[in-house]
C-alpha cells in the first residue's frame, strides 16, 4: 500500500493545482482583491494538508474524516471561482480548467474515501 501521502495520486495533483492557482493569484483584478487572494490561498492549501494530516493520523477513521474535509475545501475554491466569475474577475473560459481540475481532485477524494471505507469492512 501506500507508505507516505506523497505517493497519493490525489496528494500530487492537489500539489500541482496548488502551484497553478497561485500563479491565478497574481492575475488583476484577483491580485488588488487581497481578502479573495488570501480565502483562495487557504481553501487551495487546505486540500493537500488535509489530505498529509489525515495520512498521518495512521487510522483509517482520522484518514476518512480528513478527506472530507479536504473534499470540503475543494468545494470551497469551486465556489470561489463562481464568485470570481459573478463579479467578472475573470472569464468563463479563463477559469475552466481551473474549475475542471479541482473537480477531477474532488472526484478523486470521493474514490478514495469508498475505497479506505472498503478496506476497514
Amino acid at each position: 500500500m501506500y507508505k507516505s501521502f506523497e505517493d497519493l495520486d490525489v496528494y500530487q495533483a492537489a500539489i500541482v493545482f496548488t502551484g497553478k492557482v497561485y500563479v491565478l493569484l497574481k492575475k488583476q483584478p484577483l491580485k488588488s482583491d487581497f481578502a479573495m487572494v488570501d480565502q483562495i490561498r487557504r481553501a487551495t492549501i487546505s486540500i493537500s494538508n488535509n489530505i498529509a494530516e489525515g495520512f498521518e493520523r495512521e487510522t483509517d477513521k482520522e484518514l476518512i474524516r480528513y478527506l472530507y474535509f479536504s473534499k470540503g475545501s475543494a468545494g470551497e475554491v469551486r465556489s470561489l471561482f463562481n464568485v470570481m466569475l459573478e463579479i467578472n474577475y475573470f472569464e468563463k473560459e479563463e477559469l475552466k480548467e481551473y474549475k475542471n481540475e479541482v473537480l477531477n481532485i474532488s472526484k478523486q477524494l470521493a474514490n478514495y474515501i469508498k475505497f479506505v471505507k472498503k478496506r476497514m469492512v
